[in-house]
């Protein structure tokens, strides 16, 4: 006997409609993409912030090599 609490109403899944049954599906399935999707944004987030600090590191050690030739 499964249940669900939806706006602090506690229901049993068994006796449920098939229709209400269908509709907790779909919201499950929904909030578990939900999260996965969001799993997938702070993986982005994580390599745009490495990708940044690489593409700055490259461009700080030409620039430094660039003002050595100037020096020379």
């Amino acid at each position: 006997m499964a249940k669900v609490s939806i706006d602090g109403v506690e229901y049993d899944t068994e006796t449920m409609s098939q229709e209400s049954r269908q509709q907790l599906e779909m919201l499950v399935m929904t909030e578990q993409k939900i999260r996965q999707l969001q799993a997938e944004v702070a993986m982005m987030q994580t390599a745009r912030q490495a990708y940044a600090s690489g593409l700055k590191a490259t461009l700080v050690t030409k620039r430094a090599a660039t003002l050595g030739e100037l020096i020379e």
